[in-house]
């Protein structure tokens, strides 16, 4: 695929993108999308292909037209200033963005990508305290609902229910309903195919060792369900500090265990036909990767398949190599599969966008 890219960035990319050290099964292939997309985190899809992006610490927002081979791959800047403004959620018509404190939208953002609209808010004063997790994975429910998470202002600490939650709202910011707790920090959401249900994963606290507790993966099968932080984590195990206040017993366990220090953050269900059958269906998950685990661990993608039960089975590495030992160069933050059935992947490290096909090989840029 051409991938000639226009610029409007001018931010360095962190680490430059290495698609040959990436590790995939046999027949799948990655090529570059493009490496000028600073601090990559969700990705979200127009109706006319235009893919979104939030990201991390530039503040910025960005659109790129050409994904789909319309043309040359072009980067446009649409939304700076912003703070944290890592989640992007596309709804008729409308681009909603998230910010620490605030969701805002950008008005008919298609036809106006060389003249964005200035962002306004449709949320305001949303449960903000200086610390850890504020930025904002968003979606769209089946619902037509926008879903945002109130994320732990800290690695462990008891907050009642102001925060560590998961709520909904109408598009136009009212009507806001609690609809899950006991989340320290969810950064992926997402409904499955056929049932509606609700998907999410959770990253677990730190400073408990290297290998406790668990990431979690977690079905949501009724509003009002609670995971367990900060009194439990992974399901059976009680928090050294909380864990005396409520019994494991109370919460919803985890529909899988990831990892611990992972970071598993995005995740799709895979609906296309590019990907052999036994990918059909899968839930398709981004693992960030560990910052304070003695042995790197995460750093890949990994695919989650259901057994006839509709149970998911033990994760399995999709694509893999962004790290060589001790030193990584790129961090996973989302994936987004797209209508041909190729899978986009963010990087917040290098700045990148990746695309994963399966059959012939991409064309050299």
């Amino acid at each position: 695929m051409a991938c000639m890219t226009a610029l409007s960035v001018s931010l360095p990319a962190q680490a430059a993108p290495r698609p040959d050290a990436l590790l995939v099964p046999s027949g799948f292939h990655v090529s570059v999308v493009s490496d000028h997309v600073p601090g990559a985190r969700e990705l979200a899809r127009g109706a006319r292909g235009t893919i979104f992006v939030g990201s991390m610490g530039p503040g910025r927002v960005y659109a790129i037209t050409g994904v789909d081979g319309g043309g040359p791959v072009v980067v446009r800047t649409i939304a700076q200033g912003l703070n944290l403004p890592v989640g992007v959620a596309y709804h008729d018509g409308d681009l909603y963005v998230s910010d620490t404190q605030r969701i805002v939208v950008l008005r008919d953002i298609e036809n106006h990508l060389d003249k964005p609209p200035g962002p306004q808010t449709v949320a305001d004063n949303l449960p903000y305290r200086m610390g850890d997790h504020s930025w904002k994975f968003i979606a769209f429910g089946p619902d037509n609902r926008l879903y945002v998470p109130i994320g732990a202002p800290c690695n462990i600490c008891d907050v009642g229910h102001d925060f560590g939650r998961i709520i909904s709202m109408a598009p136009d910011g009212t009507d806001r309903r609690d609809v899950a707790f006991g989340i320290r920090n969810t950064v992926g959401f997402t409904w499955q195919p056929g049932s509606d249900v609700m998907w999410f994963t959770d990253n677990g606290r730190d400073n408990m060792g290297d290998n406790v507790p668990s990431d979690e993966l977690n079905r949501l099968d009724t509003p009002g369900q609670s995971f367990g932080y900060p009194y439990c984590h992974q399901g059976n195990v009680p928090d050294p500090e909380f864990g005396r206040q409520h019994a494991c017993s109370e919460f919803t366990p985890p529909a899988l265990l990831l990892g611990a220090h992972v970071a598993a953050l995005g995740l799709r269900f895979y609906e296309g036909t590019q990907f052999p059958a036994a990918y059909h269906g899968n839930l398709i998950i981004a693992e960030h990767g560990s910052w304070n685990r003695s042995q790197l661990a995460g750093y890949q993608v990994v695919n989650v398949a259901f057994d006839a039960d509709g149970k998911p089975k033990a994760p399995q590495v999709l694509v893999g190599g962004f790290r060589q030992g001790q030193h990584a160069w790129g961090r996973p933050a989302d994936v987004l599969p797209l209508p041909d059935g190729s899978v986009l992947i963010s990087d917040d490290l290098s700045g990148a966008l990746y695309r994963l096909s399966y059959g012939e090989a991409a064309p050299t840029p």
